[in-house]
């Protein structure tokens, strides 16, 4: 869920940071990194699987230099030595105690000459929002659903599985979706405690699928994958060092996903390299009786979306720059006027556009549709999961009875509010769907088309700020995820370089089902600019 909805909103307008958040986080660049993060960058350097891509697991297990259950085991050790010990991420809130078996099993399968195809034996770490019918939780970060174990895998787990890769565990996120308080800090879940940014360890690796992008950039996993309602894949991709891609709704099945929206949720790959969210993007498709909207993929959707990538992708390509991300003060201004330079060289024209002068103005009637729809979502996947909690207003209820524990830092006026609006009959939600979702789509198509684009390119968000638990996120600065996710579009963002050791992404925004096509510009950007760079666990900077 993107902050910048609620300061579009009014709701945190005129916040400032207190001393305290200010004494918490140091705005100071960290120039030199302490001697525990050199510890820890040599330690993470010196991993057998650092950096590892499918492919170059692929070809361990091909020779026989690695088995999936070693490769699974060498993970395992990963996330002791770096998110419960060392740097303590808390990206991870548990492990698959059936992870080793899994591998076991395909290694069984490789031995026997059955290959189910490029993720055969790799693991994955996938966001406590979905399901696993297996022993483990299912709880959007919240106490709430303690202990919830799904009764049927979410689709795209059963694509996972089929596909042959290892369900290594759940990840942290922002609770719910970081869709509960106006004032709530990302990466924060009262089941998890609070996700760290791996490249400066007191700023946010933003959210809400916090723990998928802190693991993947820390090297905790092969693959992971993410939720975006609007911003919680390409955001934490972007702050975290990543190739994040939030697919067209539709292309993914969302059944088995804890819901906020009907209308913009997805989930999506959260990877170190283009290729590798090809690869994942690929082998999730299909349509899905459980979620009507996956019917419009039909023959739109790819089994194989690597066969779009070319490092001469750009040659003569027409993309549009945001112009309102060309001036301001933001230091990731400097760094996309780079990756135009890059973009120009490899051969694609640049021209300006205004897509948020047409989407802006779309944003309170973008809140008003998730407060619809979170309720009829939520309570509809409460109503069969089993859990302790039927409705959302059971979860109201046990937040207000367990507030030490589930309320600690900031509230639920989020759930509340959501709580009292009316069904989805309701005139209101059906004029704010309209002018949401419909004019979204329109502003982003109209400029397609006007300026004949191949897409769209844009600063994905603004450096980590600092962790504060005390005032919740700050704003202000730029960030490209609304268009795409009011329209139901996909956007992938890929690392463009780093401000003051912070990762910044690119992002590419098209049309409906175009991943093909951005996968093409996204994949020669990042052969041209090569800007992904391993975390080092830097501790803040004391001046």
């Amino acid at each position: 869920m993107n902050r910048r909805i609620f300061l579009r909103n009014g709701s945190l307008a005129g916040l400032a940071l207190s001393t305290i958040s200010l004494a918490a986080c140091s705005t100071a660049p960290d120039n030199g990194a302490t001697p525990a993060a050199t510890d820890e960058a040599a330690a993470e350097a010196s991993f057998e699987l650092h950096e590892a891509t499918v492919a170059d697991l692929q070809e361990k297990m091909t020779s026989g230099q690695l088995t999936s259950r070693r490769i699974t085991e060498l993970y395992l050790q990963r996330i002791k030595q770096v998110d419960t010990a060392g740097p303590k991420l808390h990206a991870i809130l548990e492990t698959n105690p059936d992870a080793l078996q899994l591998a076991d099993q395909l290694d069984e399968e490789r031995k026997n000459g059955k290959l189910r195809g490029s993720l055969h034996g790799i693991p994955v770490l996938i966001k406590d929002n979905i399901d696993t019918a297996d022993q483990q939780q299912t709880t959007a970060g919240s106490l709430a659903l303690a202990g919830h174990k799904a009764q049927q895998d979410a689709f795209i787990v059963q694509k996972l599985r089929a596909a042959g890769a290892v369900i290594l565990g759940k990840t942290n996120l922002s609770e719910w979706a970081n869709f509960r308080s106006t004032r709530s800090t990302s990466g924060w879940s009262s089941r998890g405690g609070q996700t760290k940014n791996p490249y400066i360890l007191d700023r946010t690796p933003s959210g809400s699928s916090s723990g998928s992008g802190a693991a993947a950039a820390a090297n905790l996993c092969a693959l992971a994958i993410g939720t975006e309602t609007d911003g919680s894949i390409v955001s934490p991709a972007s702050c975290c060092g990543l190739v994040g891609l939030k697919p067209t709704v539709g292309l993914w099945s969302r059944a088995g996903i804890i819901p906020i929206s009907a209308t913009q949720d997805t989930a999506g790959p959260m990877t170190r390299t283009v290729r590798d969210a090809a690869v994942l993007l690929g082998a999730l498709t299909g349509e899905d009786a459980r979620d009507a909207v996956t019917k419009e993929s039909a023959g739109k959707a790819q089994p194989d979306y690597t066969k779009f990538l070319s490092a001469d992708g750009l040659k003569g390509k027409r993309l549009g720059v945001e112009k309102n991300h060309l001036t301001g003060s933001s230091d990731a201004i400097a760094l996309l006027k780079a990756a135009l330079e890059v973009l120009k060289a490899q051969g694609a024209t640049i021209v300006e556009v205004e897509v948020e002068k047409l989407t802006d103005p779309l944003g309170q009637a973008e809140y008003d549709v998730l407060l619809y729809e979170f309720k009829d979502g939520v309570n509809k996947y409460l109503s069969t999961a089993g859990a302790g909690v039927k409705t959302l207003t059971d979860v109201i209820r046990f937040n207000s009875e367990n507030k030490p524990k589930a309320m600690p830092f900031f509230q639920q006026e989020i759930l509340e509010s959501s709580d009292k609006l009316e069904n989805l009959r309701s005139a209101n939600y059906q004029a704010a769907l309209r002018k949401s979702h419909e004019g979204a789509k329109a502003a982003l198509d109209g400029v397609l088309r006007k300026e004949k684009l191949d897409g769209i390119v844009a600063i994905t968000n603004s450096p980590a700020r600092c962790i504060d638990l005390i005032n919740g996120d700050g704003g202000g600065g730029p960030g490209f995820s609304s268009p795409a996710a009011m329209a139901g579009y996909p956007h992938i963002t890929v690392p463009m370089g780093q401000v003051h050791g912070l990762p910044v992404g690119l992002s590419f925004v098209g049309g409906a089902y175009q991943e093909g096509p951005l996968l093409t510009l996204a994949y020669a950007y990042e052969q041209a600019s090569r800007k992904r760079a391993a975390p080092e666990f830097k501790s803040p900077f004391v001046g």
